[in-house]
């Protein structure tokens, strides 16, 4: 059987015959190869004596002592391509060591099974190239905006959320405002504090959170057929009335860089708000407004281009009736809105009444409400809650157990209000409902 020598045996080769022949000596021998003086005489005297071979390794050729047997592998590749075909490498291996009595590693099995050609049922995506994007070249033309939950007071105070937003030019911190949780009211604080300051940015790079984008669900309401588009949650109505462009994310690291800005103010700003000794939701507000400067002076960089592309809100925009929730109504036979556990009556004004007519009630950020009817604000004030409402809000005595050896005592008792149904209406006897062509609906 010949000798195959490898690469750099085979230049040691050609260095042990240079010291042989007297052109050079052992010691420059040794540097040539890479070993001490020590070694090289070795391998010299080796070479001397079983020639070319002493170069070889002495395990080259057999068979280590942990090898699988053949007979195993044999026995494996029999198992993966017949009895237990298309399960995965983790299952497969359990299954050897519970039902086979073969006990081999994940990976010997692993490697066994890619040996012979066979791979996992299970189709893994290749891994996509990522690349660093351009930030964008002007102040105020993309917003990544999101919230951080997290134990900012380290204990002192409830756990809070941290909705913030940077810019992707300047790396600029506009604002930022501490939450009980992440919700919209939150956004629309963070957003109009960021249009009073800096001016409306012109697009906005978020998440698929539930306040930016509707569920998806079956079907589609009336006006969403009409309109042709599913209704926008509050936010996405509130980014179209300020004609900002909302574009989402399907990842984090989408998301890169306010997702690096969490590391750094979970570093930071928590190490603020310990200094200042901050317990509650306020004075973590009160830290973050003295903070953020700061930041910005520290962390900011210049933009490619020098000016900004914030837009200033006209002389008649109105932040009070632009950042709030907005919920369509039917005004009552007496003129009276309800909204969740408020009724709202409408004053007399030039039109005498707005009896069955759609209302908008704004739900302003400060928890007022008012009443809109065709873009003019509407003169309301608290009306009289229904009898049913009434009673039920009553105080009834009722009759507590007696204590051993006493007599009954009256305490006073808050009943919950009753939401009652609406009254089914039943269709007259000549409704179209109940003609020949009436469809039946099998609703099992």
């Amino acid at each position: 059987m010949g000798l195959v020598l490898s690469k750099r045996e085979q230049n040691r080769l050609m260095v042990l015959n240079q010291v042989e022949k007297g052109v050079v000596v052992a010691r420059e021998g040794a540097v040539l190869m890479g070993l001490s003086v020590r070694q090289t005489r070795r391998l010299l005297a080796a070479y001397r004596k079983e020639g070319a071979r002493a170069l070889a390794h002495g395990n080259r050729g057999r068979v280590p002592y942990n090898a699988i047997d053949v007979g195993v592998k044999s026995r494996v590749e029999v198992l993966g391509r017949s009895k237990y075909a298309g399960c995965n490498v983790q299952h497969f291996t359990e299954l050897l060591s519970e039902r086979e009595e073969i006990s081999l590693s994940r990976s010997s099995v692993r490697r066994i099974m890619m040996g012979v050609g066979l791979r996992g049922p299970r189709k893994r995506r290749a891994p996509k190239h990522r690349s660093r994007r351009e930030r964008y070249p002007q102040e105020g033309m993309l917003l990544q905006t999101d919230g951080s939950d997290h134990d900012w007071l380290e204990g002192r105070g409830p756990r809070l959320t941290l909705v913030a937003a940077i810019d992707d030019a300047t790396g600029k911190v506009p604002h930022g405002v501490f939450r009980q949780e992440e919700d919209s009211q939150g956004y629309f604080m963070l957003f109009r504090e960021i249009v009073a300051r800096c001016g409306i940015p012109m697009a906005v790079y978020r998440d698929r959170h539930s306040i930016f984008e509707v569920a998806k669900r079956v079907g589609e309401s009336i006006e969403e057929q009409l309109e042709g588009r599913k209704q926008p949650t509050q936010f996405g109505r509130l980014m179209e009335e300020l004609g900002i462009t909302p574009i989402p994310s399907h990842s984090p690291q989408g998301r890169g860089r306010i997702e690096r800005l969490w590391g750094t103010f979970q570093d930071r700003l928590r190490s603020e708000l310990r200094l200042a000794g901050a317990t509650t939701i306020a004075e973590a507000n009160r830290v973050v407004v003295d903070f953020l400067p700061r930041y910005n002076r520290r962390f900011a960089v210049d933009p490619a281009e020098s000016g900004s592309a914030y837009r200033q809100p006209g002389t008649d925009f109105s932040p009070d009736t632009t950042f709030c929730f907005k919920y369509e109504r039917t005004v009552g036979t007496d003129n009276v809105v309800r909204f969740g556990g408020s009724r709202l009556q409408i004053m007399p004004s030039e039109r005498l009444s707005y009896a069955r007519a759609r209302v908008e009630v704004h739900e302003r950020l400060d928890g007022s409400l008012a009443v809109y009817h065709n873009g003019q604000c509407l003169a309301t004030k608290t009306a009289p809650l229904e009898a049913p409402v009434l009673r039920a809000r009553k105080f009834s005595r009722v009759m507590l157990p007696p204590p051993s050896g006493g007599t009954g005592v009256t305490a006073p008792v808050t009943l919950t209000p009753k939401v009652l149904p609406p009254p089914q209406r039943k269709p007259a006897p000549d409704h179209p409902w109940r003609g020949k062509f009436r469809v039946h609906i099998d609703r099992g």
